[in-house]
């Protein structure tokens, strides 16, 4: 499944996701990725969250960060959970059309079993339509 948090820069989509991020923990038996474009958040999540800084791996497209996320859930058959703080910069997505890659996510998501969980620097009216559906915060 992929969930998103939506609205416009700076109305508190970080502290939205660190708040279920760090409420999800307590309930779920695998493992949580947080995904972010610093480490900055760092001490703000539980310690069983990895947090990994996507901005140290060269990521150019949105492509190689599908292939990215792939690799994550390739090495942990465990994970559960996958939270992406500042999705179009992390993602390389900014100012193009991302339903392709929710689309694609939405796969992964139904194969391996891992939810994702989108922070989404747009306001959820200016969401494509079929994603409208998957947002479960609007700011």
């Amino acid at each position: 499944m992929v969930q998103l948090i939506v609205g416009e820069k700076g109305k508190g989509k970080t502290k939205q996701l660190l708040d279920k991020v760090n409420s999800e923990i307590q309930k779920i038996t695998g493992n949580i990725v947080y995904l972010d474009k610093s480490t900055k958040h760092m001490y703000e999540l539980n310690n069983k969250v990895r947090l990994i800084d996507v901005s140290q791996y060269m990521i150019e497209n949105s492509d190689q960060f599908l292939g990215f996320i792939s690799g994550i859930i390739s090495q942990d058959h465990d994970l559960q959970q996958m939270y992406f703080d500042s999705f179009l910069k992390i993602a390389c997505l900014e100012g193009q059309d991302v339903t392709a890659t929710v689309e694609k996510l939405e796969k992964l998501s139904e194969s391996f079993g891992v939810d994702f969980i989108l922070s989404v620097s747009m306001n959820e009216s200016k969401l494509p339509a079929g994603l409208k559906d998957k947002v479960i915060v609007s700011l």
